[in-house]
């Protein structure tokens, strides 16, 4: 493992979090949590090929709860020096005296918190120079204008390296910890001229920059999707299938894990209320959570509290199997956490029913007429009653052949019948964050327009 690009050491930053739980010890608490972390990297944008901004970032911090029975505080710090840590706990302590019982706050069960963390393989230091940085952004900007000489403009093109490092530690023996790193290059082109114009993107994610997509792919790519979008037309309101660009079907993952999440659940402010062991979801499809894909984007071998994460089926044959639930919220639940503090870890979604050739053609196919999404705007979706309701621009597609591009339109549903309406999942797996799925098609929306 390479420590040079951070200041202190693995073996440093668990010495500094024994240090912060031996005084809420001797202050009077009754159980301690910390986490302390250090990061740095290097943020740079480009815009027609000139340097916009070149950003370098260092932080560290230090983070305590001082619990005092089932009272609990907490404080933070930037200065690791001994005389802080000890001011920031007595801070934390105080905080703790003087609010008021939770019977649901405390420390996870010892028999749940991992105490020999594996090691997944999440880091990756990307020592690239900013002058490296800024080329790889300008070849990314530089492809997307080389498609074709409707590539007017550009919003940029930008490169950005993490590389962190954190301990983590409790009252109950768990302490660990582990680096990590996460680097992002990103370019959104704009086709069109006047009020004709129209701007997409396009990026690759990674913790090992030798997975990088190349930076002419990404710009062509995203060159590709902004010159389809141009001539868009208005549709009337019309009810029909809709399928969803992979991208934008794990935002469907996501609301589903929202709808499921233990602080919507125990306030009830959820659609899927009370679904577990219920069919929300056809009989082919499965959502599967594990945390321990080697270098995986969402893999950790134990959630924000210690405890420890696990494989597990979360929808079985359509059918729930699990919350994302911490240890506070599981207890207002009367239920056991399932290791989803801080939340989901490497999520899929897959459908039974999916065959080799289902590709991103093939699902258009299956569709038939209907409307493909490839944007949404504003944050639609009201989790208490399912309602959905958000602008949307795409493609409309006769006979499985994309026809022509529309904007300026709303897509509107239920998300509980949107869920229960999945009838095929598509092999152009794409992963955005700690989530992956292909493209999905509902079977029925309703698309209003002009």
């Amino acid at each position: 493992m390479n420590d040079s690009v951070f200041t202190h050491s693995q073996d440093q930053l668990k010495q500094l979090a024994r240090d912060v739980l031996s005084f809420a010890r001797e202050k009077g608490g009754t159980d301690a949590a910390v986490e302390i972390s250090e990061g740095g990297g290097l943020s740079v944008s480009v815009r027609k090929g000139k340097v916009e901004t070149i950003e370098q970032n260092k932080d560290k911090g230090m983070g305590v709860t001082v619990f005092v029975g089932q009272k609990r505080g907490n404080a933070s710090t930037s200065d690791f020096s001994p005389a802080a840590l000890r001011a920031t706990v007595d801070a934390a302590y105080n905080i703790a005296r003087f609010t008021a019982d939770d019977d649901c706050a405390g420390l996870a069960d010892a028999d749940m918190l991992e105490m020999a963390p594996r090691d997944l393989q999440l880091f990756h230091p990307w020592l690239i120079s900013a002058e490296e940085a800024v080329a790889l952004a300008q070849r990314a900007e530089a492809a997307a204008f080389a498609v074709d000489p409707r590539i007017t403009n550009s919003e940029g093109a930008g490169v950005h390296v993490q590389q962190s490092h954190f301990v983590s530690a409790n009252s109950r023996g768990f302490i660990g910890g582990y680096p990590f790193s996460r680097h992002t290059l990103s370019v959104a082109p704009i086709a069109g001229k006047g009020a004709k114009m129209q701007r997409d993107d396009w990026y690759s994610s990674v913790r090992d920059a030798s997975k990088m997509a190349a930076p002419e792919a990404i710009g062509r790519y995203a060159a590709e999707r902004a010159l389809a979008r141009l001539n868009a037309r208005k549709l009337d309101t019309r009810n029909c299938p809709v399928l969803f660009e992979a991208p934008l079907a794990v935002g469907l993952l996501g609301a589903f894990v929202q709808a499921t999440s233990g602080g919507a659940l125990y306030r009830k402010s959820t659609f899927l209320l009370d679904s577990l062991g219920k069919q929300v979801l056809p009989a082919h499809i499965q959502i599967v959570e594990d945390p321990h894909i080697i270098g995986g984007v969402g893999s950790a071998p134990f959630d924000e509290e210690g405890v420890r994460t696990q494989r597990r089926d979360v929808v079985k044959n359509g059918v729930v199997q699990g919350y994302f639930l911490s240890t506070y919220s599981a207890r207002k639940l009367g239920m056991q956490t399932t290791g989803n503090a801080g939340g989901s870890h490497n999520l899929s979604l897959t459908s039974t029913k999916t065959r080799r050739g289902d590709d991103f053609v093939a699902m258009l196919k299956k569709m038939g007429t209907g409307l493909l999404v490839t944007e949404l705007m504003g944050q639609g979706t009201n989790y208490v009653t399912g309602d959905y309701s958000r602008g949307a621009s795409g493609f409309w597609v006769e006979n499985g052949v994309i026809q022509y591009p529309v904007e300026e339109i709303t897509i509107a549903g239920n998300m509980r019948d949107m869920l229960s309406q999945i009838v095929a999942v598509g092999t152009d797996v794409l992963l955005r964050g700690t989530k992956q799925t292909g493209s999905i098609l509902i079977e029925n929306m309703v698309v209003a327009g002009s």
